[in-house]
């Protein structure tokens, strides 16, 4: 198959791009670098069946294709905020040109969507009925409702279109690749840790969150984009939480470091529980994590000591 990626040199993009490209798949990674960057793919433009295009989704794009895997959107709360406006049209605009390309050549597509849905969430864990609860004029709206918003396009144009859909509900994913200074939670830590810097906590730390390592993610993503039937939507994460102390301490002894905890407030609509009920993943994608967190993180920090 032809298959787009957006976002194909972001953290999880260039990882789909690698992984399509082993199984001789046509790849063109579409990204406007405003997260993604180069460095991410430079290592795949030595495959021929490899190509780059610096684009914005939020514009109409014309080309011949197969298949979408759509993965472009910030997804750090500290990037999606320094342009809320233009993450929202990302999410809109840009699924509603997405899946107009993929009308015009009748291509599958699936959409990268996130377990912000679930906002603050009510329910524990978060199985894929629930509809979540999530404040819609929040600093966190921008990319939480227009992840929401671009569910109800990507059904609707199934629905009144017969487009071929999969929507993805991606839990927190960690690895190499990750930005440096993203101001996601483990990349923060490691940082900070092999820096021996204090550890910056929001709130009390025992907030939780579930951290999928990303070569497992990318597994779940494309056993779902090549399912043959089932469009989802459907939880992909780790469903064994971990505190934020925790995970810190674990990082701290991982890196034999010297830096100590320190607590700050907690942002605007944080959530203090995440945790992805996967029944459904194992259901009807056989898949579930197989890495276990530790071994993750110790090859992340591998490659944040070469980064730093």
């Amino acid at each position: 198959m032809k298959i787009l990626v957006t976002g194909g040199a972001g953290f999880l993009g260039s990882y789909i791009c690698e992984s399509l490209l082993s199984k001789n798949h046509e790849v063109i990674a579409l990204d406007n670098l405003y997260t993604g960057s180069k460095d991410n793919i430079n290592h795949l433009f030595k495959f021929p069946k490899f190509e780059f295009i610096r684009h914005d989704i939020t514009f109409p794009i014309f080309l011949e294709i197969d298949g979408i895997i759509n993965m472009a959107c910030p997804a750090s709360p500290k990037n999606y905020q320094k342009d809320p406006v233009q993450t929202i049209k990302t999410n809109v605009h840009g699924a509603i040109n997405l899946l107009g390309l993929a009308r015009r050549t009748n291509s599958r597509i699936l959409q990268a969507s996130t377990s912000e849905v679930y906002g603050d969430p009510k329910v524990i864990p978060q199985s894929e009925t629930y509809w979540g609860n999530v404040n819609p004029i929040g600093i966190r709206s921008c990319y939480d409702e227009g992840k929401r918003a671009a569910e109800t396009l990507f059904s609707d144009y199934h629905r009144q279109h017969k487009v071929d859909i999969r929507i993805a509900r991606i839990f927190n994913t960690f690895g190499p690749r990750m930005a440096i200074d993203d101001g996601r939670v483990v990349s923060n830590f490691i940082v900070q840790a092999l820096r021996n810097e204090d550890i910056t906590i929001y709130g009390d730390g025992n907030q939780t969150r579930s951290f999928c390592y990303v070569d497992d993610l990318v597994v779940g993503l494309l056993n779902l984009f090549f399912c043959p039937s089932y469009q989802g939507p459907i939880n992909l994460g780790n469903p064994k939480p971990i505190s934020m102390k925790e995970l810190a301490g674990e990082i701290i002894e991982l890196t034999k470091s010297n830096s100590k905890l320190i607590y700050l407030p907690l942002p605007e609509d944080d959530p203090i529980e995440r945790k992805p009920d996967i029944k459904k993943a194992i259901q009807y994608l056989n898949w579930e994590p197989k890495i276990d967190r530790l071994e993750g993180l110790s090859k992340t920090i591998d490659y944040f000591k070469q980064v730093i």
